[in-house]
């Protein structure tokens, strides 16, 4: 068995523990939720308990009689997988707010943290959280291991601030091969731990429970070969602006389904939508999200690529490329449980004016580019101009690519590492 690697967003869930009643971790199947709370359950003085509803038995139990399930059970209490059985949170409510009232008016008993949740598949509990749970609960995201998690390095909020950048600790060199081997392993903890050897059959495997376990569950689907080629399409897709329509007409069915599609793989935590950029000021910014998967290796093999060689090769390298970067720069603020819906997107205008990234920070926008080329020239920064239309204080930009050392263009705008990230 392989050792526990930290994962960054520990001492978001330590500050958490004892100040709010239910924390809930959600986030793709096999990228270290239940580990993640079996660590705290390992280093808490008090004992946490633990059970899953991937059992059937259990989750029956929890589906027919949600008093008696919770009755059954001491807390803490870690519920894993516990999008099987939303019927649960009323009942935990009732818990909370019978422990709540009991501080208050009764022994006066700390009521701490009562139930950690995990769940696959976020779009089932959330509907109902709302209402259930409000001021009750905190929701973390988890993503598979970011590059500074796997080298144990200390992972900061990406802030293109160049000042920052320039005292950042730096994750390792690599030549471009080597960058692009880790791009087709992906971040899943399983193929990391065994160094990629089992990345075909782990990908293989994944996508077959993932339909049978969570996408049967959701819809019906007549022909599975047509979400799996649905998959494979939004993979080939990758770091482009979304378009149902397009994508319909590739998999053989209407838009309106892609759109339905769409929404469980972005609820799963399998893909990203970056939301364009647009404000009063810029009347021509183009609205549609890009779609960016959060694991580049299950994008990889969606799109059948089994060699880092030909994927460095091929000319789906920049898209793959961007997209890593991408879902590094998004963990980064999910690690330390910051929404990047607020302070993450992109910019396109009707004049195919384009910025990759822009970076909402401490009241500023930082604009930056992804470029696979370790001399990307001041062509990378010919539309950063476009932010001082936006109405609001302009931050240095930031061109990352594989130039070894930071390197001003101008005195607001900088070539950076890719080591930076």
């Amino acid at each position: 068995m392989s050792k526990y690697k930290a994962r960054t967003m520990e001492a978001n869930l330590a500050s958490l523990i004892n100040t709010v009643p239910v924390i809930m971790i959600t986030g793709p199947r096999q990228v270290g939720k239940t580990t993640l709370l079996n660590r705290l359950a390992n280093d808490s003085k008090t004992k946490v308990n633990y059970v899953s509803l991937d059992n059937l038995l259990t989750r029956s139990q929890a589906i027919e009689d949600p008093e008696l399930f919770l009755r059954n059970y001491e807390t803490p209490l870690i519920i894993d997988e516990f999008q099987y059985a939303p019927e649960l949170l009323a009942y935990i409510k009732i818990k909370v707010d019978e422990a709540r009232k009991n501080e208050m008016f009764g022994t006066g008993e700390k009521v701490g943290t009562l139930y950690y949740l995990t769940g696959s598949q976020v779009f089932q509990t959330l509907e109902n959280i709302g209402d259930s749970l409000a001021g009750r609960i905190a929701i973390l995201d988890l993503y598979g291991f970011s590059t500074r998690e796997l080298e144990a390095k200390e992972e900061p909020i990406f802030v293109p601030e160049i000042d920052l950048l320039k005292n950042k600790e730096r994750v390792e060199t690599k030549t471009t091969g080597k960058i692009f081997e880790k791009i087709l392993n992906g971040s899943y903890p399983e193929v990391n731990n065994a160094n990629g050897a089992n990345r075909e059959s782990f990908y293989e495997a994944y996508i077959r429970t993932y339909i049978e376990r969570d996408v049967r569950q959701l819809i019906h689907i007549k022909d599975e070969n047509k979400f799996v080629k649905f998959m494979a399409a939004i993979a080939a897709r990758t770091a482009q602006e979304y378009n149902a329509v397009d994508i319909a007409n590739d998999v053989g069915v209407d838009s309106k389904t892609i759109d339905g599609w769409i929404s469980i793989l972005k609820n799963a935590g399998l893909i990203y939508m970056l939301q364009a950029y647009s404000n009063n000021q810029v009347q021509k910014a183009i609205k549609r999200p890009k779609i960016y998967f959060m694991d580049t290796g299950l994008a990889c093999y969606l799109t059948g690529y089994v060699s880092s060689q030909t994927l460095a090769r091929s000319a789906y390298n920049g898209a793959i490329f961007e997209t890593y970067f991408i879902g590094e720069i998004v963990k980064s603020f999910t690690n330390h449980g910051k929404n990047p819906r607020t302070r993450l997107y992109y910019y396109r205008d009707t004049n195919q004016k384009e910025i990759d990234l822009l970076v909402f920070y401490d009241n500023k926008v930082y604009p930056v580019e992804i470029k696979k080329s370790a001399n990307p020239g001041r062509n990378a920064i010919k539309n950063f101009d476009i932010v001082d239309k936006f109405g609001m204080e302009v931050g240095n930009g930031v061109v990352l690519c594989m130039v070894k050392e930071i390197i001003a263009i101008d005195e607001s705008n900088f070539l950076v590492p890719i080591e930076c990230i």
